[in-house]
């Protein structure tokens, strides 16, 4: 799910890595199976709760408690039924050397200019971490900053974000451990390399952005949790903070808070001229902020925080500024969004000029580099990018390799240059430099991947939900592949806060592929894909069109033949766990397997949890009598039957998840379990030094990955009868 001002990666489709030279022979689907399995004995306690006059039972509120002996215990005895299971398909350990082979190739992030040096993250392929590089100029040998890998020996301890001060002299960083979305950020000297002795802690959602003078920077934290175990204390009354080097952070100077207003959260970023500190303020996860600013050219005893934009109306994007026009990239008036500039002598709307305007595709991001605007659209879920100068005139389109994925863009208001990644599902991120003065594209470095992506291709097609909505998905599969309904397939969805699914490599589909597997993205409705309407489709009262969509793609993809129901697995994360949990409970004569990792399960009682409460702006609130009926309506764990035929199933978690709390994936797990004993395999794998996902180790990921692949293989199997 997307946070503001968090520092996370958004959930992607898959995971990431490559291929090696030689091709896989493809898996047979005739496999022997484990023996048969007794699932853990989940007590059942009589607990009911009463939303609007419903009486709802909540028998394994139990497994809420986390650190309980018999919350350990349940974990545990899965853990060794799951784990048993998945060590014993034969298949597991030939894909999980596979899967090692394939991951191992170089990635880096584009380089970002600060002073005369370039900031980078590198990992050279099986590396649990990235590691933080600086080089004095592109082609000088790079040296080592940070590497999290020697921080801890399972490689759980990960650098979840960094900013480096103007003159590239400090850098400011935050580490997560096991998978936390807490975060502790400390300060490296960008001379020697050596750390500072400054430390802030419980930090979460927040970035850093230095004052042009590197005497510090500003930042968001929490109060500590009192009480209560952190992964599950609900996260209320964030605070923006000033910490100035040198000092502890007990003395750091307090910005702004809203002590009426505990949901809210604050994120600020200090202008490119070192003028103006601006604030975005989210109340949840909805595409809607406030903006205010700081004039920090005046003295502190003067200076007063004073609001731009006062009305939760729009999403407004700060893109920076030249002198007192503030450029803002926002759906006001725009579903789809423009770029509009805001004078502070005249913030009225009435005297916003539009710079430019808004097109048939969504403009997704821009960036303010080289005195003009690199705006990077959204055409049916794939990259488009065109630049324009501060008065919106058009510069012509940087070209693209094809239909893939533009990220990046960095650089600041003066800089000639910008670095951005490609991607696409078959094609690996490699790094590009444009030079904004000249008009030129070069690539700046590509991985050396040995795989070759002629053999593959993606097709993008249409198809129609339930209620005649054109829905785009990707299709990707070897060349040639038969449309003969026997072809292993996974689909692949979200489905919400205004997030897309656009096309991204996977070492871990080349892998599938290599299977000769077919993997499926649906570009469903909640997303954002198609701008703010298309998001607003597929929320509160109306999600169930996003489960439309996710059955009718599956129901495509059954009638042209790319595979059958024996054959056919679905997959997603987080929102998209809920996606994959609520759609097989609906449709479970689509699919022989569903793996929903790190879902929102409990629909009740999402809210209740770490920073639940700001979902209610996608999924709504019991409070409401028809949202509550709607959520009630689909809540997974509220909807499995007895004596349903349940597709096998395979629930992923992590035991540190402090954005899902873990205790979603529990609970579902102990009533399907119960309610389907003797049916196809239902297993939940519970890693116990992981969290929602971001920062996971390498090492991790190939493992996890394998098993989801054996359990699959396992499950169509089962389901075309084979023994």
């Amino acid at each position: 799910m997307r946070y503001p001002f968090a520092v996370v990666a958004a959930l992607a489709a898959m995971l990431a890595a490559c291929q090696s030279p030689h091709t896989a022979r493809p898996v047979s689907p005739t496999v022997a199976h484990p023996p048969a399995m007794t699932y853990p004995v989940a007590k059942t306690v009589a607990r009911i709760d009463d939303y609007h006059g419903v009486k709802v039972a909540d028998p394994y509120r139990w497994l809420e408690d986390l650190d309980a002996p018999d919350t350990r215990a349940w974990i545990e005895a899965e853990n060794r039924l799951s784990l048993g299971y998945l060590a014993a398909l034969p298949e597991r350990e030939r894909i999980r050397a596979r899967l090692a082979e394939v991951w191992n190739y170089e990635r880096i992030s584009p380089p970002e200019k600060y002073g005369n040096r370039y900031f980078y993250t590198r990992n050279d392929g099986l590396q649990n971490q990235a590691v933080l590089y600086v080089a004095e100029a592109l082609d000088a040998p790079p040296r080592v900053l940070l590497d999290p890998n020697a921080l801890s020996p399972d490689g759980t301890v990960a650098l979840k974000g960094y900013a480096v001060s103007e003159d590239g002299r400090r850098l400011a960083y935050g580490l997560s451990s096991g998978g936390s979305d807490w975060e502790e950020w400390r300060v490296l000297d960008g001379d020697s390399g050596k750390p500072l002795d400054d430390v802030l802690r419980w930090v979460k959602f927040s970035g850093a952005s230095w004052r042009r003078d590197g005497s510090g920077f500003y930042y968001s934290r929490y109060d500590e949790p009192k009480g209560e175990n952190a992964l599950k204390a609900e996260n209320k009354f964030q605070k923006l903070y000033f910490h100035r080097l040198g000092t502890p952070q007990a003395d750091d100077v307090l910005v702004y808070e809203r002590k009426d207003q505990p949901d809210w959260m604050f994120g600020g970023a200090v202008s490119d001229d070192g003028r103006y500190l601006v604030i975005s303020v989210a109340r949840s996860t909805e595409p809607k902020n406030l903006v205010l600013y700081l004039d920090l050219a005046r003295k502190h005893a003067a200076a007063t925080v004073e609001t731009l934009i006062g009305d939760w109306n729009a999403d407004y994007q700060f893109l920076g500024n030249r002198r007192e026009t503030f450029y803002f990239l926002t759906d006001r008036g725009a579903p789809r969004y423009r770029i509009v500039a805001i004078d502070l002598k005249h913030p009225e709307e009435a005297h916003w000029r539009e710079i430019v305007p808004q097109a048939a595709e969504t403009l997704q991001h821009v960036r303010l580099v080289n005195h003009g605007f690199i705006a990077a659209y959204m055409k049916d879920a794939h990259s488009e990018v065109r630049r324009f100068d501060l008065r919106g005139k058009s510069l012509g389109a940087i070209e693209l390799p094809g239909l893939g994925t533009a990220s990046g863009f960095t650089g600041r208001t003066r800089d000639r240059e910008t670095f951005y990644t490609y991607s696409s599902y078959t094609t690996p991120p490699s790094v590009f430099r444009y030079d904004l003065a000249a008009g030129t594209n070069a690539l700046f470095r590509a991985p050396q991947v040995a795989f070759d992506p002629a053999r593959y291709e993606t097709r993008q097609v249409f198809y129609t939900s339930k209620d005649g909505t054109r829905v785009p998905m990707f299709i990707t599969a070897r060349r040639g592949t038969a449309q003969n309904g026997a072809n292993p397939t996974i689909l692949y969805g979200y489905g919400g806060f205004n997030i897309p699914l656009q096309p991204a490599f996977s070492p871990a589909l080349i892998a599938w592929l290599d299977l000769g597997g077919v993997y499926a993205v649906a570009n469903l409705r909640g997303g954002g894909e198609y701008g703010r309407e298309w998001h607003e489709a597929g929320i509160k009262t109306r999600k169930q069109n996003v489960f439309d969509d996710f059955i009718a793609a599956a129901e495509y993809l059954i009638r042209e033949k790319y595979t059958s129901p024996q054959h056919l697995a679905i997959r997603g994360g987080s929102n998209g766990g809920l996606l994959v949990a609520a759609v097989e409970l609906q449709r479970p004569d689509l699919f022989a397997a569903a793996v929903p990792q790190v879902g929102v399960l409990d629909m009740l009682r999402f809210r209740e949890f770490t920073i639940g409460r700001a979902w209610e702006s996608d999924y709504g609130s019991v409070d409401n009598a028809d949202e509550f009926r709607a959520l009630y309506a689909y809540s997974p764990l509220h909807n499995v039957k007895p004596g349903v035929d349940y597709p096998a199933t395979l629930i992923l978690t992590g035991d540190h998840d402090d954005r899902v709390f873990p205790a979603h994936s529990f609970k579902f797990a102990a009533a399907m379990q119960a309610a389907d004993p003797h049916g196809k395999p239902i297993l939940i794998r519970i890693e116990t030094r992981a969290g929602h996902g971001q920062g996971k180790p390498t090492a991790m990921q190939i493992e996890e990955t394998a098993d989801v692949y054996a359990f699959l293989l396992d499950a169509f199997a089962r389901a075309a009868g084979k023994p």
